[in-house]
């Protein structure tokens, strides 16, 4: 075996990787948020979401397969397809939605970690928590990318033990009940479709950071094979897991009594209310906490290797460019994605900060399935070719249009803003380094 192949990692560590990224604040912090908003619908908002992952994730690999050694995941993508101004847009969107998500999701750890040695998440523990878990995972992936996604992989089977453990007392309580089970109570109406809506965008942050698997493709055993394995099944396993749990919380507290719930532990909370063992409420934090480290992980991961493969393209400063080889780890990439993420600490609580990551996301997963018709529109074809093209590529677009309807005008206003500011930084640098500007003929 050559050192290349020592340095690979298999399929089951690569899904783990996204496993890492998707399973953590979304499901363990936010999932009470969504049943506030949407009630059971909140099943629905789960399910429509995760249609767009899968989408995205085939999207995904269709690319990846196509570029393996592009470690900028969609910002790479929309590189080389439409070119530099769109390709440093997208890039700075992707890298703002992560490094955003950092900050969210080890504000998540924080608060529980605080609640569970305190009895409560007020004052400045969970943002001192937040701080210590993204300087020692940063101080992990500086290690190199093996050893930390070996970690993750650990953390990840753990996670994913301890929420199906929750699932199964859910099962075990209901059934044993006299009455039988609930009936879940659903509606299509105008005012609960637009709830539905509201509650997918905060579910839409519980699904971000499956991307982190392609921006490591070309370290998968398996080849194009294996990636599309890992980041599909990645996805599907986190649909199953979101739908288990939700429906486990609604079956065990009825929908109403999540009106106006803001707590960080709405697992917790359930189990409370059920009068759950107390070793069961102690393990669903651990569970969390192992969650939120997790994701934590493979968001400073996937973060690094963008602004890295950025600069690596010459859209940013050669000071990104740094990079072990031996340990494969883009070192001045971390220690700027951790900088970023504890800044972001101070910003606002983690729906504000998760509200803002997602606008980064919906505008870097629009970009992927108009990536996907540039490349099919030229011919180029890749090692795997996603199923029913045309038609899922325009399904996903058409659902994350929607979903932006769902951003609070706060967040449009930001989003907006900061795409203009971007093109304008782009046209000054671009001027200042006297490059030649770009003339073509839309029209006849």
């Amino acid at each position: 075996m050559s050192s290349n192949d020592k340095n690979k990692i298999n399929v089951s560590v690569a899904a783990a990787v996204g496993l890492g990224a998707i399973i953590g604040a979304g499901i363990f912090v936010l999932s009470g948020t969504s049943i506030a908003l949407a009630g059971a619908n909140a099943l629905i908002a789960f399910l429509i979401v995760g249609v767009v992952a899968i989408i995205v994730s085939l999207e995904l690999g269709e690319l990846g397969a196509l570029m393996p050694y592009e470690r900028g995941a969609s910002y790479s993508y929309t590189y080389k397809a439409f070119g530099s101004e769109l390709g440093f847009i997208t890039g700075m969107f992707r890298y703002m939605a992560i490094a955003v998500s950092i900050s969210a999701i080890a504000l998540g750890f924080g608060s529980y970690l605080s609640s569970f040695i305190f009895g409560s998440a007020a004052g400045m523990y969970p943002i001192l928590f937040a701080i210590i878990l993204i300087v020692a995972l940063s101080l992990l992936n500086m290690l190199g990318l093996k050893k930390a996604t070996q970690a993750d992989f650990g953390l990840v089977l753990i996670k994913i033990a301890i929420l199906l453990i929750f699932v199964a007392f859910a099962a075990f309580v209901v059934l044993s009940k006299p009455s039988g089970v609930p009936l879940l109570s659903f509606s299509v109406s105008g005012g609960a479709i637009g709830s539905i809506f509201a509650a997918s965008v905060v579910v839409f942050f519980a699904y971000s950071g499956f991307q982190s698997v392609s921006t490591i493709t070309d370290r998968i055993k398996g080849g194009a094979k294996g990636y599309v394995k890992a980041i599909v099944a990645a996805v599907l396993i986190s649909i199953t897991l979101y739908v288990l749990v939700v429906a486990a919380m609604l079956l065990l507290v009825p929908s109403s009594a999540y009106s106006g719930l803001l707590t960080a532990d709405p697992l917790s909370y359930v189990l409370r209310q059920v009068h759950a063992p107390l070793w069961l409420v102690l393990l669903t934090d651990l569970g969390a906490l192992v969650a939120t480290a997790s994701a934590t992980v493979a968001m400073i991961l996937s973060a690094s290797r963008s602004l890295y493969q950025m600069s690596d393209d010459h859209l940013l400063p050669k000071f990104f460019r740094k990079y072990d080889k031996k340990k494969d780890s883009a070192e001045n990439g971390i220690i700027i994605s951790a900088i970023i993420g504890i800044a972001m600490l101070f910003s606002g609580n983690i729906y504000v900060i998760a509200s803002i990551a997602n606008f980064g996301l919906m505008f870097d997963y629009l970009l992927i399935g108009l990536d996907v018709m540039h490349f099919r529109r030229r011919g180029v074809k890749s090692p795997f070719m996603m199923p029913l093209y045309p038609y899922l590529p325009i399904v996903g677009i058409v659902l994350l249009l929607a979903f932006f309807t769902g951003l609070s005008h706060e967040v449009l206003i930001f989003g907006v803003t900061m795409a203009l500011s971007l093109l304008v930084v782009y046209y000054l640098l671009r001027e200042i380094r006297a490059k030649k500007v770009v003339r073509i003929k839309l029209f006849d």
